[in-house]
């Protein structure tokens, strides 16, 4: 997930270079998600591998 979240910040730069200012704001805004979704995913798998190991 922070594979596709890394590729859709690269799209944003490279359509921010070109001009394309919606597609750009588009691509941070996706990226953003999945970063978050990661983050949230990296905490809980974290946490829940501290529980278990208990």
């Amino acid at each position: 997930m922070l594979h596709y979240a890394v590729v859709f910040f690269v799209i944003a730069l490279i359509a921010a270079l070109f001009g394309f200012g919606g597609i750009a704001a588009s691509a941070v805004s996706i990226g953003k998600i999945l970063f978050i979704v990661f983050a949230i995913l990296a905490v809980a798998s974290f946490l829940f591998g501290l529980i278990r190991n208990r």
